[in-house]
């Protein structure tokens, strides 16, 4: 299991949790028959040994498997941070989403290029600030409702997964403009995948079940709705 190799927290009345007792190295069963027990450092031999942890996925190999394969991306990825990609991806993301609002890309066509420049610029980063916050109050919430997930996984995630699924709608926005039915059934049906997306997510990272990585997930899925989805439905 790909959780395994995360240490869990200690309890402090059992200052020393993975401490076990060491049988008798040479016992007698009673009949004179001696048998030779497991010490330190011997392997139970009737157990199989546990799987290494595989090496975290590249970027080209990351952003498809967020959608495609999103279960089996989450458990792998669950104790690697991706700051490069979550950072470049919502950033990119952030400067294009400007062109699926139609009052902003008018104002931006009718400007000038320097200033074009500069708006795209204000817009990405104010994208990865807006995420990375998000993100961060997504990872907190989960952790008081009894998750155990680390906050750069969690975070870099979740907001790969908040740019990666509005990439259709966006996609659409930019040529038939915001306000067509098509961008708006895309626009539901993408935060609706998202939402699925980010429960998946946190239950994986932080061993939650569904119904509290949900309501961890909640103030960004309304966010997302009400800042990005509802700027062109």
């Amino acid at each position: 299991m790909p959780g395994q190799r995360r240490k869990r927290e200690q309890d402090p009345q059992q200052p020393y949790p993975y401490q076990q007792p060491v049988p008798d190295p040479y016992y007698d069963d009673g009949g004179g028959n001696q048998h030779q027990g497991y010490g330190y450092g011997a392997a139970d031999p009737t157990e199989p040994p546990p799987e290494p942890p595989q090496p975290p996925l590249h970027w080209k190999e990351l952003l498809p498997a967020v959608l495609l394969r999103p279960e089996p991306t989450f458990w792998r990825m669950r104790d690697y941070p991706m700051w490069g990609p979550a950072l470049i991806v919502t950033f990119l993301y952030g400067s294009v989403a400007v062109f699926g609002l139609d009052k902003a890309r008018e104002d931006i066509l009718n400007t000038t290029v320097s200033n074009a420049v500069i708006y795209l610029l204000i817009t990405g980063v104010a994208m990865v600030l807006g995420s990375l916050l998000l993100s961060t109050v997504t990872h907190n919430l989960a952790r008081q409702f009894g998750g155990n997930g680390l906050w750069a996984p969690t975070t870099g995630l979740a907001m790969l997964i908040m740019a990666l699924t509005d990439v259709p709608r966006l996609a659409v926005a930019i040529f038939v403009g915001g306000a067509s039915p098509v961008v708006q059934i895309l626009g539901w049906a993408t935060w609706l995948f998202a939402g699925a997306l980010f429960t998946l997510m946190v239950s994986r990272s932080h061993e939650l079940p569904w119904p509290r990585a949900l309501a961890a997930s909640a103030i960004q899925l309304l966010s997302l709705l009400m800042l990005v989805k509802l700027g062109t439905l």
